[in-house]
């Protein structure tokens, strides 16, 4: 694929200064610090999220994924761990988005979508619309007694997602299953502003130099 723009990539799911240093170190544009969740991989607590912000150099972004759904609670959140980011993993209200911006100017907001069907093209869009500064395409099910919302490792329908990347007037990053094997075939298909990566390059839990590096030289060689 002819690219116009060289693919930015957030690695997620980091769990200690060294890893941070590591993706760091091996050309991440941004590192993901998951909050509380219902379920999934990653988790850290909120005094250890804010050493990793304090050890990450500028430029580079930290997402702090929330499950949180109210303001003062995202807010609360978002000032414990500092990080320059927030990641919506799960749906607000639409005013929220106006809210955060209005008490927190310094920071972007990443709306996070569970791909399911064509449904959530109208669900991205909206997010925009109500002020959301990215949108992430995820494969999460929050329809789900105990809800997904990421971390899952599934591919979803590419298709749907490169539907919303088309009609997105922000940036879309696009998770969900991604690895060495299927990382081209994603982009070319979803043609996204950036990747997020978790599971893809860890080995039994732990971030794995090689194939990190192994990823970053495939993407960045496309």
């Amino acid at each position: 694929m002819e690219s116009q723009f060289r693919v930015r990539i957030k690695i997620c799911c980091i769990s200690r200064v060294d890893e941070a240093r590591l993706a760091v170190r091996l050309g991440a544009d941004a590192l993901g610090l998951v909050g509380r969740m219902p379920s999934g991989p990653g988790i850290v607590a909120d005094e250890l999220a804010a050493q990793i912000v304090q050890a990450t150099p500028p430029p580079i972004a930290t997402f702090m994924l929330t499950s949180e759904t109210t303001v003062d609670e995202i807010v609360a959140h978002q000032q414990r761990v500092g990080a320059n980011t927030i990641q919506l993993v799960d749906a607000v209200q639409p005013e929220t988005y106006a809210v955060l911006r209005a008490k927190l100017p310094a920071i972007k907001l990443v709306q996070v979508i569970h791909v399911l069907d064509e449904r959530n093209i109208d669900e991205a869009l909206r997010a925009v619309q109500h002020g959301a500064n990215a949108l992430l395409l995820d494969s999460g099910n929050p329809t789900l007694t105990i809800k997904e919302l990421g971390g899952t490792g599934r591919v979803h329908n590419w298709q749907v997602s490169r539907q919303i990347v088309a009609q997105s007037p922000v940036p879309v990053f696009l998770a969900g299953g991604l690895n060495l094997a299927n990382v081209r075939e994603a982009i070319d298909t979803v043609q996204p502003f950036g990747l997020d990566i978790c599971s893809g390059v860890r080995t039994n839990g732990n971030l794995d130099e090689q194939k990190l590096d192994a990823f970053m030289q495939l993407v960045h060689g496309i």
